[in-house]
Order: C-alpha cells, then sequence, then structure tokens
C-alpha cells in the first residue's frame, strides 16, 4: 500500500531517498498539479517536530525530532509505534449487489464463506490483468463492505470506480443498487508492534476481549479517553510492517484525542514514512507504484493468492484471461526477494544472470536491512532466475554484485493469530 507520488529534496537521508526514489512520471506530475492535502494530524506532527515531506499527494511525517530511521524501526520492532496513515483512503460499498461488483473490479470472494468483519488483501484489476492498486476489502454484512485504498491512486481509482459502478448499476438494476461513499477526512492511525495489544487494551471497555480479534478480524468498538467521550471507532488487528498491530478509523473530530491517548503511553512512540518503508519491505510487502504496477498482473507480484479458488473457476472478473493465462502457462516474470553482497541496490538498479551481459530484471525496492544487518531488495525477475537460491548480479553504480534469491518475508511476521 501508500504510493507515492513525489520525489523528497535530495538532501535528505539516504533512507528518504531511497522511498522516494523512481516514482513513475506521471504520478510525479500529478502531484506538482495539485496542492499537497493535510490529514487531521497535520498540526499534531508539527507539535512533535516531524520532518514533513510529500507523499501520496500529502504532506507526511517523514521522522520526528531526532529520532533516526533506524531507531525508530527497532522501536516498532520491539515495543509500539504510532503511524498516521490517513492519507489512505477509505470508502463505504452498500447495497445487496456490493459483494457482486466488488467481485468485478478484483478477484477476490467475497460470498458467504466470507465471515462478516473479516478482511482480505486484494487488487483493482484493469481489464488487461494489471494491478491498478491493492487494496483492503473488510466484510461488515453481506451488502455492506469497508474498502482501504492507496492515496496515490486516489484520483485514478476513484473515476475508475465510478466508471465501472455506473455501468455495473445499469446492468443490474433488477438485482439493486450499490452505493459508494468516500469517507473523506476520516482519521486512520496504525499502531504496530509487540506492545500493541497492552497499549490498546488500556482504553477499550473491561468487557471487550482482544484476544479474541485475532488478524484480519476488526470490530467496531468504544474507546475511553481520559478526559473526553468514549469515541466509536473501527478497529482492525493487522498492519504494514509484520508486527503485531491494529488499524483504527476514528472520526475526524477525535482523530487528534486518540492519538494523543495512544501515545501517552510509554511504550510508544510516533513513526514516520522512513520507518514504516524499511519495516514493510523486511516483512516482504509491496509499496505501489514501486514493487507493483499496471503493468504487472497478480501473478507475477507473487499475488497468485489474492485470486480465491473460486473465481478461477468462474473466471468472471475484470482482467480474467491475463490472469488465468498465467495460472495455467506461468508468467514472464516474477516479484522475488535479494539478499545483496555489496553496497545497497536501490530502485531501477539492473539485474543480470551468473553470466553478468543477461538482462534479467529491475531492483523495484532495497534498502539496508536494519534488523538483518544486510542489504535486501525486491526485484521483478525474468521467468526461471526466480527460484530461491538462484544467484544474481545487481549493477550498482556501473558496478556488478552478487545478490541471492531469497525467500520473503526476509523477517518472520508475527501476526496474531490467536
Amino acid at each position: 500500500m501508500l504510493p507515492l507520488l513525489r520525489r523528497v529534496p535530495a538532501a535528505r537521508a539516504p533512507a528518504a531517498r531511497a522511498l522516494f526514489a523512481g516514482a513513475p512520471r506521471a504520478l510525479h506530475a500529478a502531484a506538482v498539479c495539485r496542492a499537497l492535502a493535510r490529514t487531521g494530524l497535520y498540526d499534531f506532527h508539527e507539535q512533535h517536530g516531524a520532518k514533513m515531506v510529500p507523499f501520496g499527494g500529502y504532506q507526511m511525517p517523514l521522522t520526528y525530532g531526532k529520532v533516526g530511521q533506524v531507531a525508530s524501526h527497532k522501536h516498532v520492532r520491539e515495543h509500539a509505534g504510532l503511524f498516521d496513515v490517513g492519507h489512505m483512503v477509505q470508502h463505504k460499498f452498500k447495497g445487496p449487489t456490493a459483494a457482486a461488483f466488488l467481485q468485478h473490479i478484483t478477484p477476490a470472494s467475497l460470498g458467504a464463506k466470507m465471515k462478516p468483519f473479516t478482511s482480505t488483501l486484494s487488487v483493482l484489476l484493469s481489464p488487461e490483468g494489471g494491478i491498478l492498486d491493492d487494496l483492503i476489502i473488510t466484510k461488515h454484512g453481506e451488502d455492506e463492505f469497508y474498502v482501504v485504498t492507496n492515496a496515490g491512486c486516489r484520483e485514478e481509482d476513484l473515476a475508475y470506480i465510478a466508471k465501472h459502478l455506473d455501468a455495473f448499476n445499469k446492468e443490474n438494476v433488477s438485482n439493486g443498487y450499490t452505493e459508494h461513499e468516500v469517507m473523506d477526512k476520516q482519521g486512520l492511525l496504525a499502531l504496530q508492534g509487540p506492545s500493541s495489544a497492552a497499549v490498546l487494551a488500556k482504553l477499550l471497555p473491561s468487557d471487550f476481549d482482544l484476544s479474541k480479534l485475532t488478524f484480519g478480524q476488526s470490530a467496531f468498538v468504544d474507546l475511553h479517553l481520559p478526559n473526553h467521550n468514549p469515541v466509536h471507532v473501527h478497529v482492525a488487528r493487522g498492519g504494514y510492517t509484520g508486527e503485531d498491530g491494529f488499524e483504527i478509523s476514528i472520526p475526524p473530530a477525535d482523530t487528534v484525542a486518540v492519538a494523543e491517548a495512544l501515545l501517552a503511553d510509554a511504550e510508544v512512540e510516533l513513526a514516520g514514512l522512513a520507518a514504516r518503508d524499511s519495516l514493510r519491505l523486511e516483512a516482504g510487502m509491496c509499496l505501489y507504484g514501486h514493487d507493483l504496477d499496471p503493468s504487472v498482473s497478480p501473478i507475477e507480484g507473487a499475488l497468485a493468492w489474492t485470486v480465491a479458488k473460486d473465481r478461477r473457476e468462474t473466471g468472471d472478473f475484470l482482467g480474467a484471461e491475463r490472469v488465468l493465462r498465467e495460472l495455467k502457462e506461468g508468467p514472464p516474470r516474477r516479484r522475488v526477494g535479494l539478499t545483496v553482497q555489496g553496497p545497497p541496490a536501490r530502485e531501477g538498479a539492473k539485474i543480470f544472470a551468473e553470466d553478468g551481459t543477461t538482462e534479467i530484471g529491475r531492483v523495484t525496492s532495497g534498502i539496508p536491512s536494519p534488523t538483518l544487518g544486510q542489504n535486501i531488495a525486491m526485484a521483478l525477475v525474468k521467468d526461471s532466475f526466480h527460484r530461491r537460491g538462484t544467484t544474481v548480479l545487481v549493477e550498482v553504480r556501473n558496478k556488478k554484485h552478487e545478490a541471492i534469491v531469497t525467500r520473503m518475508p526476509f523477517v518472520p511476521n508475527k501476526f496474531y493469530r490467536g
């Protein structure tokens, strides 16, 4: 998730340069043409010494005060970090054909087998089978879904959804109408790390058993804040760091109060985009606009599991022809993990076979891993070079360095499954 739109100035830290390098030119142009937006926590960030940078069409915190990216990263791995993700686009889809519509534009299975208040990662597909965005779909009921998409794809996603929803509603008028609401200004916080459950539990009603809310599940619940009325929020267990954690959707008027209450816990530190990028890469999670883009299919992107078994049988979703063909015959390239010898391999670095002359792919994301103490990367490589243990060469500053295809996640995920 979290596509980016503009480059941060070159004077920023190396981690920032890695995060903001290589976004598609069209996305950069889109950001230049519209003013940067602010989440409801903009003033809160400034009060806490945030270094603000352009990201996804918003001004977002990169780091806070004198706390560097590595220290912030490690705090999330060992304690808890609080991230503002209010730039993400939150949606509601309602109506008797809501599930059918979402299944038309994604390969997800949202029928009776999916229980209420459970979630699934999916992909928004073009008619050609490319990924237009990745998204989380949460089922609140048979005719109601909560969806979160990326900020950087906002205008393109909304136009695409509107176009296909209008046609879908006209074609299915006898079956009922699907309504689409964008939850503008709704707050969204991510509390991530091994201490996150203990921190959140202090604000929950005494009769709410957080241990029964496992990874991928969600609930509506009241948070009890000091000197504040109870705040009704949507809490989803999951996140973008590989750690246990929660994403909390909050009414606009209460977002600052919830952030302050969570930050008041000694276990919690604010964390920004720099730490979020290194955490997600260690966890093997994609960043749209880098590891995924409209040219990449779910099969190429190592996301074949997002194409549900029953959807493979029906093939009744946009882009199904390409997706089903690649499932059967194999894709021309695949997303892989790499451990890199020598200097870090950043986005765009060319990848060669062992002969040093046959170009086989490119790096899509790359960092020095704070947890592992070695350089890691994601890449798209030609099929047959994707097998674990394969040796390849990565070109960094006109020199080729050895890299090994490595299983992801690089750091084992610690999602809470009960």
